[in-house]
C-alpha cells in the first residue's frame, strides 16, 4: 500500500486518486487518460505524466499524440502555475469506510500519515500481521517428521552454488514423461562426434527469499497448472527490480514444485497464484533448475564449483545515462560473461565489490550464464537506478591486465560506458493466424454490447492495458473502473473485459496509444455504445484472487488468455537456427489425445546453452500454432515431433504468447 496516496500500485506506477469531480480534458495525461502528475511539456506543445512519458520514451522516439520527433531530455517540467492547478483538485479519501473527508491531492499525504483513521487502522492490521508471523518464527509448531533429507553440509570456506540445494538431487530428463514431447533430446546418425553428452540434468534446490514488505509481490510471472498440459507451474518471466531480481537465483524455465512446504506439483493455475501471493516476510520455494546435457567438462567444472562464491552486488545509478565503468567480455573457450576490468573511478570500482574475472550470472534477473556482453551492456543502459549483479567469484584467479592481454582482441566484448552496441527488439508483423480453436477449458466467454447515454464531458472512467504493439500483443482490456465516469455507475463494464469496439470502431487491431486515441475522441459524444468480450469462470471451487490481488499491478491471469477465441490471438512466427550436430533445446506439451481430444502444444522447457535458449523470444508457455506454416491444431505428438526432426538447420514456430500470471 502506497502511504502517499492510499492505494496499491507499483513503486514505478503512478499514484492513484479518486477525484471528487470531472477533471478538465486539459489537465489530463494523453497516455494513462488521468490527471497529470509531475507534468512534463514536450517542445511540440503537448503534456504528459513523467512516469508515462518516461515509459514511453524507452520505446519510441516521437511525441504521443503528434508522433513529432522528440527525446526525453528535450522534455521539461511544466510551470509553477500548472502543478498548482493539478495539486489543487479535490480528491476523496481512499478509505471511505472509516473516513469520508475530501481535500485538495497535494494534502492526501499527510492527512493520511496524521489524521485518517482508515489509513492507522490498516497500519494497526499490518503490524499485527507481523508480531504474529515473528511470534510464530519464535515458537514454531511441532513439525511431523519425514524422509525428506537433511541439507548438505557447506564448507566453511564460503557459500557456494549448492548452499541452498535441498539434498542437492540431480535427476536425470533424459526419459521423457508421458505426454512430452522434447526436440532438445533428438538422437542424431553423428551421435559419436558430439561431446559426451549422457542426458539433460536438472537439480531440485531450496531458495529462500526475504521481503522487508510481507505484502510486496515477488516480481515474477508464472504459467502452467494441473488444470493445463504444463501440468507444473514454470517462470516465465523474471521483472527487473523486483524482490525475485534482486536475490538473482529463479530464472525463467524453472520449474516450481513447492511454497512454503506445500507441494504445488499438482495444483491448478489459480491455486498455485493463490500460494505465491500469500503474504509473509520470508517464503521458502523448492524449485527444479534446468543445467542443461551433463558431459565430462561439465562434471569436472561441477567439482571445482563448490569452492566459489556467488555474490549479490547492487550499484545504484543517479540516472539512467550514467555509466557503471565495467568492461564485459565473452571467453572463446567458456561460456557466459566476465568482467575484464573497472574504470577506476567509476561506479562499480568506488563501490569495491565486483572483481576482475567475476562470472555474470545475471542482471535485475535476468539470466546471462549464455549471455553476450551487448545483452548485458542494453540491461544496464535501460536500468533507471538499481542494477543487481549476481557473480560467481573463484578466489585467488584474475584476469591479465587489459593492457598485457594480446588475446582478448579475439573476444567479444562490451563496456556499459555507453559506446557498447545495442540491438533493438525486432518488431514483428501483426500477424492474426486465424485458426480454430476449442481450447477454453474452466472458462467461457460472453459478448455484450453496452449502450450509455451521458454528458459530452463526462468521462468513462477507465483505465486499459494490452494493445497489438505490447510486446505479448493483447488486445484492449479494461484494468479498472474508476468510481467516477459514466461505466461505473452503469456497471456492465467490469475490470478484465476484452474490449473489441466503440461506437462502431473497431479496437481489436489497435495499439495502445491508438486505443486511448480512440476511446477519448468517442468519450465526448452523448452516447456511447461499447462492445466487449466478458471472461467467465466456470469453476466456483477456486480460490478468489480479486481480494488478493489489491496488492498486486492488476493483470488477467494467464489462464484466462487461453479462453480467448481465435481471432482476437496474435500470433508471432519465431525463426530458429542450429548447426548439424545440435539439438533445437526445447520440449512440448499438449496435442490431440484420444481421452482429451484437442490441446494446444505449450513450450514446457527450455534448455540452457541451446538454439532456443540463445535465441530468448520463446518463452515457457508459448502455444505453438504452426510449423512451417503447417498448422498444428488437431495434430497428436507423433505428428508433430516428425515435422519438428525434419528441420535440418532451421525451422519457423508460429506462436501465440500470453504474459504469465503476476505473483
Amino acid at each position: 500500500l502506497c502511504c502517499e496516496c492510499g492505494q496499491f500500485h507499483l513503486l514505478v506506477d503512478n499514484h492513484l486518486y479518486n477525484f471528487q469531480d470531472e477533471v478538465d480534458d486539459e489537465l489530463t495525461c494523453h497516455i494513462c487518460l488521468q490527471p497529470l502528475l509531475q507534468p512534463m511539456d514536450t517542445p511540440c506543445g503537448h503534456t504528459y505524466c513523467f512516469k508515462c512519458l518516461e515509459n514511453f520514451m524507452q520505446e519510441y522516439n516521437f511525441c504521443p499524440v503528434d508522433r513529432k520527433k522528440l527525446s526525453f531530455q528535450q522534455c521539461h517540467k511544466s510551470s509553477l502555475l500548472v502543478r498548482n492547478l493539478l495539486d489543487k483538485l479535490i480528491v476523496f479519501c481512499p478509505f471511505k469506510a472509516e473516513c469520508q473527508q475530501t481535500m485538495q491531492r497535494c494534502e492526501l499525504e499527510a492527512h493520511l500519515q496524521n489524521r485518517c483513521p482508515g489509513f492507522k487502522k490498516y497500519k494497526s492490521e499490518l503490524q499485527r500481521k507481523k508480531n504474529s508471523i515473528s511470534k510464530g518464527k519464535e515458537d514454531p509448531p511441532t513439525k511431523v517428521e519425514t524422509n525428506t533429507p537433511k541439507d548438505p553440509e557447506v564448507p566453511s570456506g564460503g557459500s557456494s552454488l549448492v548452499a541452498e540445494s535441498s539434498a542437492a538431487a540431480v535427476v536425470s530428463l533424459g526419459t521423457a514423461e508421458p505426454g512430452l514431447v522434447n526436440p532438445a533430446f533428438e538422437e542424431t546418425e553423428e551421435g559419436e562426434n558430439l561431446p559426451q553428452r549422457t542426458s539433460l540434468v536438472a537439480e531440485t534446490t531450496t531458495i529462500e527469499i526475504h521481503r522487508e514488505d510481507p505484502e510486496e509481490e515477488l516480481g515474477m510471472r508464472i504459467v502452467g497448472g494441473k488444470d493445463t498440459p504444463l501440468g507444473n507451474i514454470v517462470v516465465q518471466e523474471v521483472l527487473r527490480d523486483s524482490v525475485i531480481a534482486a536475490d538473482g537465483r529463479i530464472a525463467p524455465g524453472d520449474h516450481i514444485l513447492e511454497v512454503n512446504g506445500v507441494n504445488i506439483s499438482s495444483v491448478t493455475h489459480c491455486q498455485a497464484v493463490s500460494f505465491l501471493r500469500h503474504p509473509g516476510p520470508v517464503l521458502h520455494l523448492m524449485v527444479l533448475q534446468e543445467k542443461g546435457f551433463s558431459n565430462k567438462t561439465a562434471q569436472q567444472d561441477s567439482t571445482s564449483t563448490t569452492n566459489r562464491e556467488v555474490i549479490h552486488v547492487t550499484l545504484i545509478k543517479r540516472d539512467r545515462s550514467e555509466p557503471l565503468g565495467i568492461k564485459l567480455i565473452r571467453k572463446t573457450d567458456e561460456a557466459g560473461i566476465f568482467i575484464l576490468d573497472m574504470l577506476e573511478g567509476g561506479l562499480a570500482a568506488k563501490n569495491g565489490k565486483l572483481s576482475r574475472n567475476d562470472r555474470v550470472l545475471s542482471i535485475n534477473g535476468q539470466d546471462l550464464r549464455q549471455g553476450t556482453p551487448e545483452t548485458a551492456a542494453q540491461i544496464i543502459q535501460t536500468t533507471e537506478s538499481r542494477v543487481n549483479f549476481v557473480v560467481l567469484r573463484q578466489p585467488g584467479v584474475q584476469l591479465p591486465d587489459p593492457a598485457e592481454d594480446s588475446s582478448t582482441s579475439n573476444n567479444s566484448s562490451s563496456s556499459s560506458n555507453g559506446g557498447s552496441p545495442v540491438h533493438h527488439r525486432r518488431r514483428l508483423d501483426q500477424n492474426h493466424y486465424r485458426r480454430k480453436s476449442n481450447y477454453q477449458k474452466g472458462y467461457v466467454t460472453h459478448e455484450k454490447t453496452v449502450a450509455i447515454k451521458k454528458e459530452p464531458k463526462e468521462s468513462l472512467g477507465i483505465t486499459i492495458g494490452g494493445g497489438r504493439d505490447n510486446k505479448n500483443k493483447l488486445p484492449i482490456y479494461v484494468t479498472s473502473v474508476q468510481p467516477i465516469g459514466c461505466l461505473f455507475r452503469d456497471g456492465r463494464i467490469k475490470r478484465g473485459d476484452v474490449l473489441l469496439s466503440i461506437n462502431g470502431i473497431d479496437l481489436t487491431h489497435l495499439n495502445y496509444y491508438e486505443a486511448v486515441s480512440a476511446l477519448k475522441s468517442n468519450a465526448a459524444s452523448h452516447s456511447v455504445v461499447l462492445k466487449a468480450l466478458e471472461i467467465l469462470s466456470l469453476n466456483s471451487t477456486e480460490p478468489s484472487l480479486d481480494i488478493k490481488e489489491q496488492g498486486f499491478s492488476w493483470s488477467p491471469l494467464w489462464i484466462t488468455w487461453l479462453g480467448l477465441p481465435s481471432y482476437l490471438h496474435c500470433c508471432q512466427d519465431i525463426v530458429l537456427s542450429k548447426g548439424n550436430l545440435e539439438s533445437w533445446g526445447f520440449s512440448i506439451v499438449g496435442g490431440f489425445e484420444e481421452s482429451k481430444g484437442n490441446q494446444p502444444f505449450f513450450i514446457k522447457t527450455i534448455v540452457p546453452g541451446t538454439p532456443a535458449f540463445r535465441d530468448r523470444k520463446l518463452k515457457c508457455g508459448d502455444e505453438i500454432v504452426a510449423v512451417n506454416g503447417v498448422p498444428a491444431i488437431g495434430m497428436s505428438n507423433s505428428e508433430l515431433i516428425p515435422m519438428l526432426k525434419e528441420q535440418r538447420n532451421k525451422v519457423t514456430l508460429t506462436v501465440v504468447s500470453w504474459p504469465g500470471s503476476l505473483v
